[in-house]
């Protein structure tokens, strides 16, 4: 037993854990699983069910899908994929958000909140609670957050219900640079 010990605390140290971590959707070096449609809330197509991964095509993406409208974390990390978006419009970054609900009251809420952070890039869109199948969406990730190139997933990040921190938000930030080639 004391020889175990000093594995535990390595583990400990390194950041591991004993739990698997949380795996949803696409994983890193696989393809985007391709078009869906869920109701768009802001932008050109508001009101209407349109192909967000479409509209983007080949361009660098950041995509988040949730399934908690009313998070702090969630917004705050919105807000900065909003500026990222800005800020790479050379090379024609897209950002969206995919909420998982089928609460008939969540679109009037998303559009205030759009109001409110005043999105120049970010659009929010609405989907079932399930997700587009082909993206395999883990039904325990509160927050699933995909950084594609290419139509090929180049950063995958999950967090469980409260889980998304400030400093994770700067991490999915920092990895904006993988995809963005100015």
């Amino acid at each position: 037993m004391a020889r175990a010990l000093p594995a535990i605390l390595v583990l400990a140290l390194a950041g591991g854990s004993f739990a698997a971590d949380l795996r949803s959707g696409p994983q890193p070096g696989d393809k985007v699983p391709g078009p869906f449609e869920p109701l768009n809330v802001n932008g050109d197509d508001a009101g209407r069910k349109q192909c967000l991964y479409c509209k983007h095509g080949d361009s660098p993406v950041a995509v988040v899908f949730a399934r908690t409208a009313d998070d702090a974390a969630l917004k705050k990390l919105l807000a900065a994929l909003d500026a990222a978006a800005e800020k790479h419009q050379k090379v024609e970054m897209g950002t969206f958000a995919v909420y998982l609900s089928d609460d008939a009251k969540l679109a009037e809420a998303l559009r205030k909140q759009c109001d409110a952070a005043k999105y120049k890039q970010m659009i929010l869109a609405i989907d079932s609670p399930e997700g587009p199948a082909r993206y395999r969406l883990a039904a325990d990730a509160d927050i699933t957050v995909l950084l594609y190139r290419d139509r090929k997933v180049i950063a995958n990040f999950a967090f469980t219900k409260g889980a998304l921190a400030a400093a994770d938000v700067d991490r999915i930030v920092a990895d904006i640079a993988k995809i963005v080639k100015e």
